[in-house]
């Protein structure tokens, strides 16, 4: 279509994929596929990532557990279309079914994996509010295809791209930091998302940045 984007699109991919090595090839798919959904980019680029995701070994069922674990943020509408399209692929390109592994969704049960302090702080903005995010949390509590560090590493993606950069991603940090992650995963994190939006990607870092300092003198 273009040989001069295509030029810079390759450079771009080989200075993200080559020199980042602080995360593995699976998880910048996840990533990827999250900036696709979060953003609507189900064309080119979201057949390119589902095709790289297969050769990570990510399985039918794993992509399932991406899309309902970031409908949370996404929106249920913009994960649904995602989905669609995801089976779409599979089809058009002969990839493997989904075999239906989930997990137990509990969406008649009570309470919420979050934090109390959070919960509370909610629930004193907005109590009907609060019990939505309680259903939300609930509902993915039992979710084992994606691990932890995957999944902190998922939602601070998600907070870069809408710029949610307060409660929220303080609190994916520190999930992701409390998974294992080190500091500078955490930074290559945001250093990755840079290819979805580069000024949102900056000032994110900025947060970052602040944050990590902020944690770091706590623990000292």
């Amino acid at each position: 279509m273009d040989p001069v984007f295509a030029e810079m699109s390759a450079a771009t991919d080989r200075l993200l994929w080559e020199e980042i090595p602080e995360l593995s090839a699976r998880e910048k798919v996840l990533l990827c596929l999250t900036a696709d959904v979060c953003q609507q980019t189900l064309g080119p680029s979201f057949q390119r990532h589902v095709t790289m995701a297969a050769d990570c070994g990510l399985s039918a069922d794993d992509l399932r557990e991406l899309l309902r674990f970031v409908a949370y943020d996404s929106g249920y509408p913009a994960a649904l279309t995602a989905l669609a399209r995801l089976a779409d692929l599979e089809r058009e390109l002969s990839l493997p079914s989904p075999t239906g592994q989930g997990h137990e969704v509990n969406a008649g049960g009570s309470g919420s994996p979050l934090p109390e302090p959070m919960r509370q702080a909610v629930a004193a903005l907005d109590a009907p509010f609060a019990g939505y995010m309680d259903l939300q949390s609930r509902m993915r509590a039992g979710m084992r295809l994606l691990s932890v560090r995957e999944r902190a590493f998922i939602t601070m993606t998600v907070d870069v791209l809408f710029q949610t950069l307060e409660e929220s991603f303080r609190a994916h940090l520190t999930r992701a930091l409390a998974a294992g992650a080190t500091p500078e995963e955490a930074r290559a994190v945001v250093r990755f998302s840079a290819q979805f939006g580069m000024t949102k990607a900056w000032r994110a870092m900025h947060v970052l940045d602040g944050l990590l300092s902020e944690l770091e003198t706590a623990r000292v």
